[in-house]
């Protein structure tokens, strides 16, 4: 409200308030009559207020120019020899050497916030040395007299912009003519009542005008005297404008007691308010911006000024009310606020005292206790211990401090985890080879392991805990495995992954004294599940990262071994926790990436993937199933044929997993859902019609229905040839046939047989054409339900003719490119990320005669590894060796240049198993002969012609059936691979082992060993 009148600096002197008394006491023995301002106002006349500390602006009994002065130093009127109105209060002042009105040239002092008024106190600060000297010399002199005006805001830069260091840092800095072209032209006489320091005290005594300038430093101006124009005081608009701003003070007062201090010093000081006395008191309590308060300054126009000052007092009573309701909302919200608090306080000491409840920390308490009671037999000497110091240091706590909270929370882990709680196992191996059956399709050797893992528990009568890798190509169902496994063994199932973390803390835990401090994976999957012993499966074991904090895989080693995880010591808890009995699996694509330690820790378990009869039964009998019932249609209404599932696994989906064969076949299993939809099928449950039969009514009526739902109703107007119209029908049991209706396909199977629906509707309806109204209710009844029968639905029916409609184009093309392959074109067997393939070696001769470097050089293309252009190189040099064996005068070798291609020059290849191959595409190439049809090899070939064991067996023979071929050809070192297949992989296939390349020339070129042989 009174911004304005907040104090910027200092106080008013203590010997200042000694000086003006003198004259106050004088002022107040001349006017002992009650103000009318404050009979307007309402408020008592007496006594003399104190003024209000911390005010820039204070009140004396001096006047303004136009109003009678009492300032000690002004000399009286008999003095003057002249008279004035107002001059018998001040006929006991002392005349003084100068009079204000003798001033013509002063000082000018630059006002930095707000405009002086006459009869207002104003302190100031003078950081200027020569101008502070220079007041100080006046004032011990009796020129105690100054010009104050306010400082215009810089042109571009607006008042609220500047701070008030750097404005008044600015204007202290300027002087003579920019310091003039910065003030107003408009100020106030000011006296210099006191000098204490840089802090000078003015009293305002009337409006001066700046005329021209006198002396630049310190700057010293010529002025004019203001005076008020002349006005009525008579007239009404000037009467009504005083008025209003009476009642608008008034209302202020209501709202302000401070407002009330300055309306008894200022009339005990100055006497009863006049028109001009009243605008100037109006704004210069106001908070009002310092150019509003400046123009109430310059304006001479008494009618004017008033209506200037009751805008802005307005402003400020409206200010005032918001200021008041705001601190109202804030009382009553802390008030509020305080109560509830209180009366929360209360209650719970009622409780305490009743025994009804006890404080948070004793609640805490009594929790935890329960919480470890029960499990006391069971839980560790060494938990125990720690629990129990826990507790007794949560009691010492301060419940607000942030230890506490800490505390809370470790006894909370300590006291949740399931110490020594156990789930019952079952160890019935029919039970848990039905299971994995039930849940995966042939991988054996997994179940055979996990069986394996079962018979022992049984025997032994306790499970151990055990660390198995499951390892394989994406989608083969690893994670899915975990999850049967846990089911077999009736063990509660946790997951998480590793791939990408590269945080210790996450393994191990962070240290309590961290902020969010929490345990590792294990404590939380031991609260998880409630139990001791689940089967935790730890996703892309292989993916593990490394980071600023840590080696997570290192980390991994105390969590996977068996000899180290009974004693496991999380960082949060730092208390062992026995992990003995939990059964690890891990998933890992590439066991390489695992590092050595932590895969010793492991069994591997290799899933390889599945071949496509494996995938037929999978799509058939579970991803098919579940597809179709995801998407709500009925098994008689779709039909997917063996031959579409063939040609979808080979066509779209090679990869070893079964995860994009799901995708397509939800995929197919959409797109027939769509177009039932669009025929008009619906699966919800059926819904029953009631076709009530028509009373007598007027022939014109055909018949009535009662329609159970609208919607009905309408379909059957569709469906219908004849109207249908609702009348008044007798409700009677006799007259009422109720008729079920389910698919159209199930009415259109039982109630008409096909082809001779429409031929029994036109009997029926020429045989009732001239019966009564009620038979030709029934024959239109029948009518209706016979159009509904009509609008059959087809079976879908996905086969490899119409496969592309649902999926689009084949993603793979047949992997033989050739039926016989041609001279110096061989098929080789290679591993990939999708299981493997088959891949063409071939080779040409570039030219003949070369001479020099070129003479039986080799160029190899095809995005060749490093590992596969030495065995180019190897093959070359074998293939010298043997050509020189068996065509001694042969000059191919020294006289060609060759040329080595692998299809397929995208994809990048790298191994040594394509040797073998090479050596064979190089001889048909040297000696003019094709290789024996249908056959592949693969295998590492040496200097010498031994062929080296290779990887891969069971996704190479795949790739072999996939393309047809009937011969392969292994390493002997590989014959334990092949046999460990199961029956239906190498069913069909002629596979030879080998130990020399010379082997694999008499299987390649069977036509030139039986030369020989003959």
């Amino acid at each position: 409200m009174l911004r304005g009148a907040v104090a910027t600096s200092g106080l008013i002197p203590a010997r200042l308030a000694a000086k003006m008394a003198p004259a106050v006491r004088v002022a107040v023995a001349g006017a002992e009559v009650r103000s009318p301002l404050l009979r307007a106002l309402g408020m008592p006349g007496g006594g003399i207020g104190c003024p209000v500390p911390g005010r820039k602006a204070c009140f004396c009994s001096e006047s303004s120019g136009s109003s009678a002065g009492s300032d000690p130093d002004t000399p009286t009127p008999s003095a003057a020899g002249e008279e004035s109105e107002g001059s018998q209060a001040s006929s006991a002042i002392a005349p003084t050497i100068i009079r204000p009105e003798d001033c013509h040239t002063v000082i000018a002092l630059p006002l930095q916030h707000q405009p002086l008024f006459p009869g207002f106190y104003m302190p100031i600060s003078v950081k200027d040395p020569k101008l502070l000297k220079t007041l100080v010399e006046n004032h011990k002199r009796s020129f105690s007299y100054a010009g104050a005006f306010l400082v215009k805001n810089e042109e571009d830069t607006g008042s609220n912009i500047v701070t008030y260091s750097d404005s008044k840092k600015i204007v202290h800095d300027l002087k003579g003519k920019e310091l003039l072209k910065r003030l107003h032209e408009v100020g106030t006489l000011a006296k210099i009542i006191s000098i204490q320091g840089d802090q000078v005290v003015l009293l305002g005594h009337c409006r001066l005008r700046i005329t021209e300038m006198v002396e630049e430093d310190p700057l010293r101006v010529n002025v004019d005297h203001l005076k008020e124009k002349p006005y009525d005081k008579d007239d009404d608009v000037i009467k009504a404008t005083y008025f209003e701003l009476i009642s608008t003070l008034r209302d202020v007062l209501k709202t302000s007691s401070l407002w009330k201090d300055h309306v008894h010093i200022y009339t005990q000081h100055m006497g009863d308010f006049d028109y001009p006395r009243l605008a100037d008191f109006g704004a210069a309590i106001s908070g009002a911006n310092k150019l509003l308060c400046q123009e109430v300054l310059q304006e001479l126009d008494v009618s004017k000024r008033l209506k200037l000052t009751l805008e802005l007092v307005k402003k400020e009573l409206e200010i005032s009310k918001l200021q008041q309701s705001i601190a109202k909302a804030i009382e009553e919200k802390i008030t509020g606020e305080q109560r509830r608090y209180l009366l929360k306080e209360q209650l719970k000491a009622i409780k305490k005292e009743l025994g009804l409840e006890t404080d948070d920390k004793t609640a805490l308490s009594e929790k935890f206790r329960k919480r470890i009671e029960s499990r006391k037999e069971k839980c560790p000497s060494h938990v125990l211990q720690v629990i129990e110091e826990e507790l007794t240091k949560l009691q010492l706590l301060e419940a607000s401090s942030s230890e506490f909270g800490v505390t809370s929370n470790y006894l909370d882990w300590l006291t949740v985890l399931p110490w020594g709680n156990y789930s019952d196992e079952n160890f019935d191996v029919h039970r848990a080879q039905r299971i994995l059956n039930e849940d995966h399709y042939g991988l054996d050797d997994v179940k055979e392991r996990i069986l394996e893992f079962i018979a022992v528990g049984k025997l032994r009568g306790s499970s151990q805990g055990k660390i198995i890798c499951l390892s394989g190509p994406p989608g083969v169902g690893k994670t899915s495995i975990g999850r049967s496994i846990a089911r077999a063994l009736n063990r509660k199932f946790y997951r998480f992954s590793v791939g990408g973390l590269s945080d210790i803390a996450e393994i191990k835990g962070h240290r309590r004294t961290y902020v969010g401090a929490m345990p590792g994976k294990m404590v939380q999957c031991l609260k998880s599940v409630g139990t001791a012993n689940p089967l935790v499966l730890i996703d892309e074991i292989d993916k593990l990262g490394r980071g600023y904090s840590g080696d997570p895989a290192s980390a991994l080693l105390e969590l996977l071994d068996p000899e180290q995880n009974a004693n496991f010591l999380d960082h949060y808890f730092d208390v062992p926790i026995d992990l003995s009995k939990v059964l690890f699996v891990c998933t890992a694509n590439v066991i390489e990436m695992i590092p050595g330690p932590l895969l010793d820790r492991m069994e591997i378990i290799t899933i390889a993937g599945y071949i496509t009869d494996e995938k037929m039964h999978i799509a058939r009998d579970y991803l098919e199933k579940n597809t179709r019932e995801s998407c709500g249609i009925m098994p008689e209404q779709v039909e997917v044929t063996d031959g579409a599932l063939l040609a979808l696994i080979e066509n779209y989906c090679r990869e070893a997993g079964v995860r994009n064969l799901q995708k397509q076949i939800e995929k197919i299993y959409r797109k027939i859902a769509l177009q039932l939809v669009r025929q008009g099928v619906s699966n919800e449950p059926s819904r029953e019609i009631t076709l009530v039969e028509a009373s007598e009514q007027p022939t014109s009526i055909d018949f009535a229905t009662k329609l159970e739902d609208k919607s009905l109703r309408s379909a059957l107007e569709e469906d219908a040839s004849v109207p249908v119209h609702v009348t008044p029908t007798d409700f009677s049991c006799e007259n009422i046939n109720v008729v079920s209706l389910t698919t159209n396909s199930e009415i259109d199977h039982n109630e008409h047989p096909m082809g001779a629906s429409k031929e029994t509707s036109a009997e029926e309806n020429a045989t009732l054409m001239n019966t009564s109204s009620k038979n030709e209710a029934n024959a239109g009844t029948k009518k209706v339900i016979e159009a509904l029968v009509d609008k059959t639905v087809e079976k879908v029916v996905v086969d490899a003719s119409n496969l592309d409609n649902f999926v689009g184009k084949a993603v793979f093309q047949t992997e033989r490119i050739y039926d016989q392959t041609p001279v110096g074109v061989v098929m080789g067997l290679a591993w990939n990320a999708m299981g493997g393939s088959t891949l063409y070696i071939e080779t040409a001769k570039v030219e003949e005669g070369l001479e020099g470097k070129e003479k039986g050089a080799l160029v190899v293309t095809g995005q060749l590894g490093d590992v596969m252009k030495e065995s180019a190189q190897i093959a070359h040099t074998v293939c010298r060796s043997i050509l020189h064996e068996k065509e001694p005068n042969s000059r191919f070798f020294s006289k060609s240049k060759l040329h080595l291609h692998v299809p397929a020059g995208a994809t990048p290849k790298d191994g040594p198993s394509a040797g073998c191959t090479m050596v064979t595409s190089i001889l048909s190439l040297a000696m003019g002969k094709t290789v024996k049809k249908d056959l592949a090899m693969t295998g590492e070939v040496t200097l010498t012609g031994r062929i080296l064991p290779i990887g891969g067996v069971k996704e190479k023979t795949i790739a072999a059936r996939r393309s047809g071929v009937k011969t392969i050809i292994f390493p002997s070192a590989n014959r334990r691979d092949f046999d460990e297949l199961a029956p239906n992989v190498k069913e069909g296939l002629e596979v030879h082992f080998v130990d020399k390349y010379s082997e694999i020339y008499d299987l390649a070129f069977p036509d030139e060993s039986k030369t020989r042989a003959s």
